[in-house]
């Protein structure tokens, strides 16, 4: 038996999506509903996500605040919006972290390094612990070489977007794991 008395097969599988290149285009530094352009076809692929039984949480490096192009109120807004959108096409965002910090910041309070910066796995881990998941039944999909690495240092599996988007990686696997 797993922590909380459930059996470990009993948990449910979980997608970790990076933003930026995975969910939204990927147009550098996006921070506002007027830069944010949906992938093609992901809102489904999301929903889908949900409608199989996984558990789904966004991981985002976001050095746009660090470099003072929005602020982490700008981010909150905008992923509000995206989380919303999400819900409105049958899909659900289970929860989500990211990481205002970049070691060559303009705006001081987030310069340096960080943990849950990608590669790093922090933002992995701590929805690992704080959902209590399996990282046998977890798998991450990125676009950058930093989301895989993360994804490995986290112990779980790590699949590259690019140029292949997600809902077609989805398509061809039929499946999410």
């Amino acid at each position: 038996m797993a922590e909380n008395n459930v059996p470990k097969r009993l948990r449910r599988p979980s997608v970790f999506l990076d933003r930026d290149g995975v969910i939204n285009r990927d147009h550098g530094w996006v921070g506002t509903r007027e830069r944010f352009e949906w992938e093609p076809d992901v809102l489904e692929t999301i929903a889908q996500m949900t409608d199989s039984g996984h558990h789904v949480f966004i991981v985002t490096n976001q050095s746009g605040v660090a470099r003072g192009l929005y602020t982490e109120d700008d981010l909150k807004q905008l992923m509000d919006w995206v989380i919303e959108t999400i819900r409105e096409h049958g899909g659900t965002v289970d929860d989500w972290r990211y990481c205002p910090m970049h070691p060559e910041a303009v705006v001081e309070q987030y310069r340096g390094q960080s943990p849950d910066r990608k590669p790093a796995p922090g933002m992995i881990l701590d929805l690992i612990t704080r959902w209590e998941l399996d990282p046998a039944r977890c798998v991450m999909f990125g676009d950058q070489p930093t989301d895989i690495q993360a994804a490995d240092a986290a112990g779980i599996k790590g699949i590259r977007v690019g140029p292949s988007t997600l809902a077609e990686l989805a398509s061809h696997r039929g499946s999410f794991q």
